[in-house]
């Protein structure tokens, strides 16, 4: 076989195939450079989903008229100095993007320097480049970009509707807003809805800027972020667990100023809300990490939106013990967006109810004993198992469990709320209704509080204070048990032998191809050990952490603390009821239960006079 140098065009095509993966590739590449060049404006034009049309105009520097020249041809550009890959301070540097977009469209690029008196025009049709024309031009560059894909129609297949490739673009710019809150960009077309995101300044500006961007009740309902370890600074704002949302759309990241979509990144997130958040929700952040150029390689992809850091877990460790510490701190806070839920299902009237959660099922007319309900405390047999294995940690959880027998009745009404009580955060139980729903007056509003979920929460969050006070007990296996693995899964799980001690599982490696389990976690009780293995080695294959051990702890924690807090339909003596709101206040996560919902809802004294048509 013979070998042959491809041709100019046939080498473009190929790169385009890399770079521009679709029209919201184009815009990228485009304000990326318009970033670079200083701009503090920068307008997206688009129609057909930017498959007809796409320009980006800017205010930056320019360029002269030989830079215009170079700027279409392959690997040119203005941005790394002195070929140091490894010291990458720009958005753009491999000197693709241009020639790669006017090798699949029509390209047009208008600039103009300072320097000069007049701009310069250069196109670039199916790779066929144009001579430089004098043209009249403000300060600045536009570039048009139209019919893109037109010389590939195959490629152009592949494109999905209008509708869906202009929604894109409108993702990658709002990931570049988010990232440069100093620069006022502006999306029209006649395929979308105009947005305009005006520049921010002072040192509100990120809040300000994430307010257009994502809403300002994701701020209201966000919890702020600064850390710092070892050269390696984390920035921005982290959604309250009661805040979330049913995809990872609104997770954005970045490095350095760049958008980035990173494994690892997406694996501490996961970490850090797994015990405060349902598995199948989401949590929405804008996270900024700065660190030296050198310590992440950002020339993985020619899309440049994946990195590797040469410290992954130091910057792993970062973001998940950063995100821990804030929703710590953030206690008993549950999102604002839940008072509006509330009235809105108020306000509605005629509508079927909604489907009951995990503590209030619907009940028969008339009377109640709790007594003789579903809703009297049952063991389960995950907590039956856990309890077998573990009988001291399950009289341990059972102590933790101190509420009194149910009174006769519930007359908080009857005693007049202290001043003291209102003012603090949850306020003063003033009544239980349903058997289910502790009402509690503040200063400014009522709160309303699910007794089951809070009770619940606060009980989980007793049982993982005892065991990480006194570890996790383990269980010798009478007769080790050999698991075969992949060479390279057996070499994951030696490397860590030490972090899966911590938590229970005592394993090494027992031959090129398997591993050897010589003692388990004793509250797990009788469990699959051949599949929990295979598990932990995928998780630190696809993750680099091994969380599926602890998830599993938590998950019987959680089970116990489900049936073992008190129940829907039990009455609450009013110094109960008090109780559990000032407990409440003072442990971290209680704003939401186990299971991510909401354990409180607040509506102030405005909301209810809207309710009532007084405001």
């Amino acid at each position: 076989m013979k070998i042959r140098q491809l041709s100019e065009g046939a080498v473009n095509r190929i790169a385009a195939g890399e770079v521009i993966e679709r029209p919201a590739s184009v815009v990228k590449e485009l304000v990326e450079n318009a970033i670079d060049a200083g701009a503090s404006r920068v307008e997206v034009v688009t129609a057909g989903g930017g498959k007809s049309l796409i320009r980006v105009t800017d205010d930056g520097e320019g360029m002269q008229r030989d830079d215009l020249a170079l700027a279409v041809e392959r690997h040119c550009t203005s941005k790394l100095s002195e070929d140091d890959l490894f010291d990458i301070r720009t958005l753009g540097f491999r000197g693709e993007a241009l020639p790669s977009i006017g090798s699949v469209s029509r390209l047009s690029i208008a600039s103009r320097h300072a320097v000069e008196d007049h701009g310069w025009q250069i196109t670039v049709d199916g790779g066929a480049k144009s001579a430089l024309q004098p043209v009249a031009q403000t300060k600045g560059t536009r570039i048009e970009v139209r019919d893109l894909f037109f010389s590939t129609p195959a490629r152009l297949k592949f494109l999905k509707s209008d509708r869906a490739e202009a929604a894109a673009i409108t993702d990658v710019v709002k990931r570049l807003a988010l990232a440069h809150p100093d620069i006022r960009f502006q999306l029209s077309g006649a395929d979308r809805q105009a947005s305009d995101f005006p520049a921010a300044a002072g040192s509100g500006a990120l809040e300000a800027r994430i307010a257009q961007v994502l809403g300002g009740s994701f701020v209201e309902n966000a919890m702020r972020l600064s850390a710092e370890r070892e050269g390696v600074r984390l920035e921005g704002l982290a959604g309250l667990p009661t805040f979330h949302r049913a995809n990872s759309l609104s997770q954005f990241f970045f490095v350095n100023g760049r958008p980035v979509r990173d494994k690892l990144l997406l694996s501490a997130l996961r970490g850090a809300y797994a015990d405060v958040l349902a598995r199948d929700r989401h949590p929405v952040v804008v996270l900024f990490i700065d660190l030296d150029p050198r310590q992440v390689d950002v020339n993985v992809h020619p899309t440049k939106a994946d990195v590797r850091f040469r410290d992954g877990q130091l910057v792993r460790g970062l973001v998940v013990g950063a995100l821990k510490q804030a929703l710590t701190e953030a206690g008993h806070r549950s999102s604002t967006s839940n008072a509006a839920s509330a009235i809105d299902i108020l306000a509605r009237s005629g509508e079927a109810p909604r489907q009951p959660s995990h503590a209030t099922q619907s009940r028969p007319s008339g009377s109640y004993d709790w007594r003789a309900s579903a809703y009297r405390p049952q063991v389960s047999s995950a907590v039956g198992v856990a309890e077998a294995a573990a009988p001291a940690f399950a009289e341990e959880q059972h102590a933790l469990l101190d509420i009194a027998a149910p009174s006769a009745d519930a007359r908080a009404h009857e005693a007049a709320p202290g001043d003291d009580l209102q003012r603090l955060p949850l306020g003063a139980a003033r009544a239980q209704v349903h058997e289910t729903y502790i009402i509690a007056q503040t200063d400014k509003g009522i709160v309303i509080v699910d007794q089951h979920a809070a009770h619940e929460r606060l009980v989980y969050e007793r049982l993982k204070e005892a065991l990480a006070a006194k570890g996790v007990s383990r269980q010798i296996l009478l007769i080790p048990e050999v698991v075969e693995l992949a060479e390279d899964d057996v070499a994951r799980l030696g490397e860590r032998a030490d972090e899966l001690e911590a938590v229970g599982l005592v394993l090494e490696p027992f031959g090129p191809g398997a591993i050897v389990v010589r003692e388990v976690p004793s509250l797990l009780g009788d469990i699959d050990i051949q599949g929990l293995v295979t598990d932990l080695a995928d998780d630190i294959a696809e993750w680099d952490s091994a969380t599926r051990l602890r998830e599993r702890l938590d998950h019987v924690a959680a089970t116990m603390a489900c049936h073992g807090s008190v129940r829907a339909g039990r009455r609450l003596r009013p110094q109960e009821m008090n109780a559990l709101l000032r407990d409440m206040e003072a442990t971290p996560h209680s704003g939401q239960c186990n299971h991510g919902r909401p354990t409180w809802i607040e509506l102030k004294l405005s909301d209810i006079e809207r309710l009532f048509g007084r405001k």
